[in-house]
């Protein structure tokens, strides 16, 4: 498997993703307003994994500038019709990883991972290559499941069963306390680990992270 098929895989089911009901409604309202409030009018705000541009309609508006990604084109194609149906002028959604050349290092004023950081296959290249995108004090926001703290069932059998079908991409498994290691050692200093769930037992901490000025160390 590589991220090609990765982003096959979304491109098939990018039309049911988009008609799925949030699971913790309340949970996900809570990490919005979470996040309003970190941002300021002028930033310029970067959003990697945006999915079908939900949270990205929710929040572009209060910012200068707010550029979603997304590496499934079939994900950006409804974010784009949505996005056509609401205009928002500070807005635009690209196909794009965190690792695209055309993203600016040192631009944005935050960068936004939502259900982000266990799809990608190299976490701590990932954070490194956030820590350059991020202007100077800049923040990160990260929400994704920490599925080393769930079931081990789900983690170490039905995950990788239905990988080897197609019933599944790849997915990153680690605990909460190793991705603030992760984040941390990346160049980061961590303000935040938050539980927004209001319903169920979510491992799936709200991170909130400021740039260090000097950078991570190399690997």
């Amino acid at each position: 498997m590589s991220t090609a098929s990765d982003a096959r895989f979304w491109d098939k089911i990018s039309r049911k993703y988009a008609r799925d009901a949030i699971a913790d409604l309340g949970g996900y309202e809570r990490t919005l307003d979470r996040t309003r409030a970190l941002l300021n009018p002028d930033d310029q705000v970067l959003e990697l994994g945006c999915g079908t541009g939900s949270t990205a309609l929710r929040l572009a508006g209060d910012v200068r500038r707010y550029l979603a990604t997304d590496l499934s084109a079939g994900m950006i194609a409804i974010a784009r019709e949505k996005q056509d149906a609401s205009p928002i002028p500070a807005l635009a959604f690209q196909v794009a990883t965190a690792e695209a050349p055309t993203l600016e290092t040192g631009r944005f004023d935050a960068v936004l991972g939502f259900n982000y950081l266990h799809m990608v296959r190299d976490v701590p290249g990932t954070l490194r290559r956030i820590h350059t995108l991020l202007a100077p004090s800049g923040l990160f926001v990260s929400k994704t499941p920490c599925l080393g703290d769930m079931n081990p069932l789900l983690s170490g059998v039905l995950l990788p069963a239905m990988r080897a079908v197609g019933r599944a991409p790849y997915v990153s498994v680690f605990r909460q306390a190793e991705l603030c290691e992760l984040v941390s050692a990346a160049g980061f200093d961590i303000l935040a680990a938050e539980n927004h769930a209001t319903k169920g037992d979510d491992r799936r901490p709200c991170i909130v992270a400021r740039k260090r000025s000097e950078a991570p160390a190399a690997p």
